[in-house]
Order: C-alpha cells, then structure tokens, then sequence
C-alpha cells in the first residue's frame, strides 16, 4: 500500500476536474474509500493517507473494521451494502450513514437500535428494476421517505443507485439523471452515486457522494 497516497491524490484530481467542468466546487463532493474486504492494515495506510470515509459492505465485517480502528479520529463509516434486517443492529451501533435503505421494516428496526446522532441513510432506488440488485421501484421513495421522517433516529438524506454495470461510463448517465430528478422531485439533496467505472460522470450529474473502492485500492481480494 506504500502508492496509496499517489492513487488518493489521483482519485482526488479526477473528482476535482469532473466538478471543475460541471461547475462545481470539489468540495461539493464526497470520495467514500470502498474498502470491502480489504484488511485493516490497507484502511490504516489510507487513513494515513487522509481518507476518513470508509465503505463497507458487510455489516459484520464493518463492526469489526470500526473496532480495530477505534484509535482513528475522525473516522466515518458507511455502510453501503444491502442490509437483512436481522443485521440491522451492526449498523445502527457502528455507522455513521447507510447507503442502501429499502423498505420501512429495516428503517423501523434501524431507529429501534440506533442511540445518539441521527443515522444518516440514503434510500436505494432500482432504477433498471435488475432482480439481482437490491432497492426499491421510484413509485415507493414516497412512502418509505415519509415513513424515515417520522423517526427520529433517522435523517433521510438523499438517493442512492447502482445502474447496470458497463465498460462504458456514459452508459450510466441516464440512470444518474434520473436519479437526480427522483431526488430533486422529493426534496432531497444527497446523491450517492458513480463508483471507479463512472464516478466522473455522476459527478457531472450531481453526485454528492461517490464510491471508489478499485482505484484507490487495487483489486479487491476474494471474499
């Protein structure tokens, strides 16, 4: 991991020019450090790197991460991956935002646990209705957006997807637009959005938040 801050500036440097030609200010967005299944020493060197957002799929995997990093300051986790409701409890005592809500018994079950700050979610949308991916059809963020603002222990934050995989990123440039008018149409602000294939073009779509796991890290090894 000794090129980790090399590949972070990189990463850094494309997400600054896609919000340069979208006329955006870097700042506007977010690089979420994918670091599913990848082990502890490669998240300590991308925290020495200066990442403090980390991703993680797992929930079981992300209570273990948060604990063996517990001595990091500033650290933010993410949990990103679809979540059974019989896991909630990991997520709800570790996370800071959850990026894959999808039905209003995990919200129930996400606020039952949660104690202190607000869990910040962002509800995934399946948008190409894919029956492999998790998330829920545009017809469904109303109801389960109102059901998340009547709990306290949850902020709703914005949407999240994942279009179907291509080699080419302007492939997903549809899917992105359209979730940023579901996200517009709902009063939302957050857009959880791109991953290394096509984070430039979610950002030039309005992602906020953009999740790279295989640039930053190398191949991701198997589970």
């Amino acid at each position: 991991m000794g090129d980790f801050a090399a590949r972070w500036a990189a990463v850094q440097a494309d997400v600054a020019e896609a919000c340069r030609r979208a006329g955006r200010p870097a700042s506007s967005v977010e690089v979420l450090a994918v670091s599913k299944l990848q082990p502890v020493a490669a998240l300590r060197a991308a925290y020495a790197a200066g990442v403090r957002a980390f991703g993680e799929n797992y929930a079981q995997e992300l209570r273990d991460k948060a604990l063996a990093l517990a001595d990091c300051p500033g650290i933010r986790w993410h949990a990103i991956g679809a979540l059974q409701t019989n896991k909630a409890k990991y997520v709800a005592k570790t996370a800071h935002v959850f990026h894959a809500l999808d039905r209003v018994a995990l919200a129930e079950e996400l606020a039952r646990r949660r104690t202190g700050a607000p869990l910040e979610v962002y509800l995934e949308v399946n948008l190409a209705a894919e029956a492999t991916k998790s998330g829920l059809p545009e017809q469904a963020i109303g109801p389960l957006l109102a059901a998340v603002r009547a709990l306290p222990q949850l902020k709703a934050v914005g949407l999240m997807c994942m279009p179907p995989f291509s080699e080419d990123p302007e492939a997903s440039r549809p899917a992105f637009r359209q979730l940023k008018a579901l996200a517009d149409a709902h009063g939302l602000s957050g857009l959880s959005m791109g991953t290394t294939q096509d984070f430039a073009v979610a950002v030039q779509e309005g992602a906020t938040v953009v999740r790279v796991g295989t640039a930053l890290f190398g191949p991701r090894p198997a589970a």
